[in-house]
């Protein structure tokens, strides 16, 4: 009979991570589920700004999978300055993208530790499989993760724990290692199996990351960010209001000093309202269109090159002249302009 414990579940609401709660909890272990805000979650940040483009409201899969198998769960922000600076700086580097995956990690394990330590329990666990993803899940980058979070023995991956080294838990009997997997690689074959074994019905569909790191676009402005600030002989930094607007918006480098972004959505329209401080607010004129902001210091040149862009998006894009009034401060300007048609120069300055 296994020695009753007590465990603290790192999940995501993807379908490992659920299998995983699910195949501890089977063998009688008391689970608190945990799971973390980087401000950096695709799925949350649409649901933060009221839906996707369609309308429609994405779940919270983390606290749907806890509610499925009644554990309970705690929401824990980690967006803040220490988060932030460890993306700029991370030790292990990045992968394809801006996602330093490794360090992302650890750093949420060491998160994860506080709340193991405080809640008493034995042991931590995952949805991670061996050799699933390039960069986090090797078998090196599983060890530097348990080692450098200061969980070693503590950090146990259910999904295939008996390809890797037996874990505190597992020795001490807290949980059946006979009772726990061997699955790694890519192919979702034998997680699908062990859904229908454990009567896992609900996950989200399909399987994929819900990280913007991840993504190439994203990636793109966010080093932009980094490396404008680095041109302007500033600190390179990512702040909390700069997580807001690299999700919102279209993006145009005008210059190394000045960029523009142009809301797509009437939600991105009322965000860059609340980002105006410290910059310059755009809107065209008598025609429906965008909300859009400047920041940096434009020559008058990229004020003109700004207000086009803003005039071609809207209901005056094939209006032969619109008037886009620029705020900055107690400024008021407005330039009579052509909207911008030549999509190879809009191209060439999207970020």
């Amino acid at each position: 009979m296994p020695k009753q414990g007590k465990a603290i579940a790192m999940i995501s609401g993807g379908l490992d991570s659920t299998l995983a709660l699910a195949l501890v909890r089977r063998q009688g272990v008391e689970v608190k589920a945990v799971t973390f805000y980087t401000g950096f979650c695709i799925t949350e940040t649409q649901r933060r700004k009221g839906g996707r483009a369609d309308g429609a409201v994405p779940r919270n899969e983390a606290l749907r999978a806890a509610a499925d198998l009644e554990v309970d769960i705690e929401y824990v922000d980690i967006s803040g300055s220490e988060y932030l600076d460890m993306l700029v700086h991370p030790k292990y580097g990045y992968g394809a993208n801006a996602n330093p995956c490794v360090d992302c990690r650890v750093f949420m394990m060491r998160k994860a530790k506080e709340i193991m330590e405080a809640e008493g329990a034995d042991f931590i666990f995952t949805g991670e499989v061996l050799g699933q993803r390039p960069k986090s899940q090797r078998r090196d980058t599983l060890r530097i993760i348990e080692r450098d979070s200061g969980l070693d023995g503590r950090l146990l991956r259910p999904l295939s724990a008996k390809l890797l080294q037996p874990t505190i838990a597992e020795q001490e009997g807290i949980v059946d290692r006979e009772r726990l997997e061997a699955i790694s690689g890519r192919s979702r074959q034998r997680q699908m199996e062990l859904a229908r074994e454990l009567g896992v019905v609900d996950w989200p569909q399909p399987a994929g990351g819900c990280c913007y790191l991840t993504d190439e676009s994203f990636a793109k402005k966010f080093f932009d960010v980094l490396d404008a600030r680095e041109a302007a002989g500033e600190e390179r930094r990512i702040l909390p209001e700069d997580v807001v607007l690299l999700s919102t918006g279209r993006h145009f480098r005008l210059s190394p000093r000045a960029k523009l972004v142009v809301g797509r959505t009437e939600v991105e329209n009322a965000l860059l309202e609340h980002h105006v401080e410290g910059r310059a607010r755009l809107e065209a004129q008598d025609v429906l269109g965008p909300v859009a902001i400047v920041e940096g210091e434009p020559t008058w040149e990229e004020r003109v090159l700004a207000s086009r862009i803003v005039a071609r998006y809207g209901k005056g894009k094939d209006a032969p002249r619109v008037t886009v009034e620029w705020r900055e401060g107690d400024l008021v300007e407005r330039y009579e302009v052509e909207p911008e048609q030549d999509e190879a120069r809009v191209e060439a300055l999207r970020i």
